[in-house]
């Protein structure tokens, strides 16, 4: 599934739509539902994780967790008791998030985890997370695609 935004409003519109195929389609996962997002920076990474949150009525500023790895915030979604947002972008390799906890935090069911710049630790991501992949369109247009 391929669609375009031209604003963060379309973004927010898109995640929806987005989060619904995933969330219909994770039901029968044994671990955490994982959601890789790909992109050049400034793509639009952290403002699809920002759209996803607010449908999640999570009040936190979502910002890019870059320095401190991945944080945690608690929502009230069935079958969810967290979203774990994620930027691999500083890690050279999966072997530093395992550090962190990652086995655990991909093996409960009740997690929802967005991985931004997944391809730095492709080698601890469960083959089946959903990927989506952001590029830059004209101006300020944002392609998405699933």
């Amino acid at each position: 599934m391929k669609k375009v935004s031209h604003s963060t409003k379309d973004t927010a519109k898109i995640a929806r739509v987005f989060l619904e195929k995933i969330l219909k389609n994770n039901k029968k996962n044994s671990g955490a539902t994982i959601i890789c997002l790909s992109g050049d920076l400034g793509a639009g990474k952290t403002t699809l994780t920002q759209s996803v949150a607010r449908l999640l009525r999570i009040k936190n500023k979502i910002v890019s967790p870059t320095f401190v790895i991945y944080k945690k915030y608690p929502i009230k979604l069935k079958g969810y008791k967290y979203l774990f947002h994620l930027d691999a972008y500083r890690l050279r390799d999966g072997k530093e998030l395992l550090n962190l906890g990652w086995k655990e935090i991909v093996n409960n069911k009740e997690h929802l985890i967005f991985v931004e710049w997944p391809e730095n630790v492709k080698k601890v991501i469960p083959k089946n997370a959903n990927y989506i992949y952001i590029s830059h369109g004209e101006g300020n247009e944002r392609i998405l695609e699933v």
